[in-house]
């Protein structure tokens, strides 16, 4: 079902914020989170990228959930098959879920709410609870705890970084940022897109009143894969936007791990296999989007007060802890 800003204010109950789930080969799960989104008091329109699955994926979603729009692939683009979805949808604002995560009832609404009261509100990172129990995720208490400051008239704690399945979008922010970047592919590809739209004058905010559910899929990659991937990125997202100061320090840290850590040693051969595209993509942040990266990085707080740093959140130093909720 699709909706428009007019339908919504015709009070038919839909809100006007469709999610957008890009998949591959995790079938059983994502019929899970069919229903959970089915269910939802706000009957969001729903749009599956099949990043090429070879377990009868999309003609099951079809089968099972024919209101439910299926876009197939011919091959697995990573996290840009978002970017996919996001073009197909008619609505202003984008939720995303993963295969294994969904939205709590309400948030949709309150999302469509927050954004429709903030015109300069580009993306709301949400509230993240994990497991069958509902426990929150740390990231919570650290984005709530920012030590960046919230401006007049911001909707919640600013961030420069979020969790992708627990984020709603405004559609022309997200197209204007160019959305996830191919050259991450997956995982840690949000740290990108945040930096972007804050380049761009975007806000980007933690709405504790906003939740998502994840409950992460058995069908994971190994650990020692996915903390060479999420090194790989987090090295790619300095290359791409940070200075040549923070480029050579964060390299030569890498570097420096790579003769005790596998792990960082083809994290960063993979990256710079990837140099071409980094030279092609490469833009610096203006200063004040620097200032702010800077300041997550040091967990300094306005005032000269001190506190946790954020940048272990998202960066190859903090992945290995977190990564396991992303």
């Amino acid at each position: 079902m699709r909706t428009t800003p007019a339908e919504e204010d015709e009070g038919t109950g839909v809100v006007p914020v469709t999610v957008v789930i890009a998949t591959r080969n995790r079938r059983e799960e994502l019929l899970r989170t069919l229903g959970r989104l089915r269910a939802l008091p706000e009957r969001p329109p729903v749009i599956v990228v099949d990043n090429g699955s070879s377990d009868g994926t999309a003609g099951r979603v079809r089968a099972d959930f024919p209101e439910t729009e299926v876009i197939g692939l011919s091959r697995n683009l990573g996290a840009p098959a978002r970017n996919v979805g996001v073009l197909a949808a008619r609505t202003p604002y984008v939720a995303f879920s993963d295969d294994d995560s969904w939205w709590e009832p309400g948030s949709l609404r309150l999302a469509a709410e927050t954004f429709g009261a903030h015109p300069r509100l580009g993306l709301v990172a949400a509230r993240m609870l994990v497991g069958p129990g509902l426990v929150p995720d740390p990231i919570n208490a650290m984005l709530a705890d920012t030590p960046l400051r919230t401006g007049p008239g911001q909707a919640g704690p600013p961030v420069l970084g979020f969790l992708a399945c627990g984020s709603v979008v405004r559609r022309e922010a997200f197209l204007q940022a160019g959305g996830f970047s191919p050259v991450l592919f997956f995982p840690g590809e949000e740290q990108l897109l945040a930096y972007d739209l804050a380049a761009l004058g975007w806000d980007r905010c933690y709405v504790a009143g906003v939740g998502a559910v994840h409950e992460p899929s058995p069908l994971r990659m190994p650990p020692a894969g996915r903390r060479r991937v999420q090194a790989r990125n987090a090295l790619l997202t300095v290359w791409l936007r940070r200075p040549a100061r923070v480029v050579l320090r964060e390299t030569a840290r890498l570097a420096a791990r790579a003769p005790r850590d596998l792990s960082c040693g083809l994290a960063l051969l993979d990256a710079l296999l990837r140099l071409p595209l980094v030279v092609a993509g490469r833009r610096r942040l203006p200063a004040h989007v620097e200032a702010a990266a800077r300041l997550l990085e040091s967990g300094a707080r306005p005032g000269g007060r001190s506190g946790t740093p954020m940048a272990g959140l998202f960066s190859h130093r903090g992945a290995y802890k977190y990564g396991h909720y992303i």
